[in-house]
């Protein structure tokens, strides 16, 4: 019995090669140096990050500026690169052509095939960058729902839930009150999305 000799490793992707992807309103990110591609969204899941981007906006004290899909280098050799739907950074941390600091806030609206990546692998990747505050928003018809997680010691922890028209209350990364009914009903969201 041999044993064969290993090829060469994978060559592992890096933002520079995201420049190449087509333009085609799919989400080209990277996972280690691994192409992780998710589709266009859908209807619902831009109602949702709209609506929340301009929320937050209207909410936000001068020093942040709230982002749809900035894209985030999550390592300094540029292999792990990810695009939340919303990002919350402070001006000074404002950088070209990606982010390369932590956001004050991420946000995911999680759809059928990203469920493992927003709840499980994103987290993780969130925590380990330093991100301090991160939401996942299930847009369930019945009941959309915001989950709201803190860093502390390098993981995050549960910070408040609210579900349909209970309201979120947040401080980080500024006080901010959000009933997540408002995110996708129909009527006068605008007047209504604090809970008020």
């Amino acid at each position: 019995m041999s044993i064969g000799k290993a090829g060469p490793p994978a060559e592992r992707l890096t933002t520079e090669d995201l420049a190449r992807m087509p333009d085609d309103g799919r989400r080209y990110e990277l996972a280690e140096g691994k192409l992780d591609v998710s589709p266009a969204p859908v209807f619902m899941h831009t109602l949702i990050e709209g609506r929340l981007c301009t929320h937050l906006a209207n909410s936000a004290p001068p020093e942040f500026v709230v982002l749809p899909g900035a894209g985030i280098d999550l390592s300094a050799d540029r292999t792990r690169h990810r695009i939340p739907d919303l990002a919350v950074i402070r001006q000074r941390d404002a950088d070209q052509p990606y982010l390369t600091r932590p956001p004050a806030l991420a946000v995911e609206v999680v759809s059928p095939e990203s469920v493992l990546r927003d709840t499980h692998t994103k987290r993780q990747e969130y925590a380990a960058f330093g991100i301090e505050s991160y939401w996942i928003v299930d847009p369930a018809p019945d009941k959309t729902g915001i989950l709201a997680l803190r860093l502390e010691d390098g993981c995050y922890v549960e910070a408040a839930q609210a579900h349909g028209e209970d309201v979120l209350e947040a401080d980080l990364p500024f006080p901010v009150r959000i009933a997540p009914h408002w995110l996708t009903a129909e009527g006068d969201w605008r007047q209504r999305i604090a809970g008020e």
